[in-house]
């Protein structure tokens, strides 16, 4: 091999390295996303098939408007509610790391020991419907699909789920 041919196999060579790393990881990426994803929409069915309420899907147009959400909130460091999305949507923010995706959905899920059947808002042994509207929102009979993101600032994962149809109407029942 001539000299300026094994510089073209190294370089060669060191692009298919890079090509190797980068599709490492989206694979990488890919794999953490479903293993999110499976882990919220299984602890999601749980809550649900305790009160006998049909499963959830996940929707990646749903995870899409999530993360959206998720990075805006990081880049404010703080939790607030989007408007008028025509979804319902569920917040969680806890220090990056501590946390595991079910423990997540868990802390929105321990809202079930205020919850009364009922007809929403009086929904809460509390009498402030606030305290199990994350619950509520998760075992909605209505609500078919969910969807999250996930994002990280100053030392915290912000969680955000997005839910199709969305539920927390008033008037109507939980289940």
């Amino acid at each position: 091999m001539t000299r300026l041919s094994m510089q073209g196999a190294a370089i060669v060579g060191t692009i298919a390295l890079g090509m190797t790393i980068a599709h490492t990881a989206i694979a990488d990426r890919a794999i953490a996303q479903n293993t999110m994803s499976e882990a919220i929409l299984n602890a999601h069915n749980q809550y649900r098939a305790e009160v006998d309420v049909p499963p959830l899907s996940w929707s990646d147009a749903l995870a899409s408007d999530a993360q959206e959400w998720a990075d805006y909130l990081a880049s404010l460091g703080r939790l607030q509610h989007s408007e008028n999305t025509g979804q319902g949507e569920n917040l969680w923010m806890g220090t990056s790391g501590f946390y595991s995706y079910t423990d997540m959905v868990e802390a929105w899920g321990e809202e079930q020991q205020y919850f009364i059947g009922g007809t929403f808002p009086d929904v809460s042994s509390t009498g402030d419907w606030s305290d199990v509207g994350h619950y509520t929102q998760m075992v909605w009979r209505e609500t078919t699909a969910v969807g999250c993101g996930i994002a990280t600032a100053e030392g915290n994962n912000i969680l955000v789920c997005r839910y199709s149809p969305p539920g927390n109407f008033m008037g109507e029942p939980v289940f």
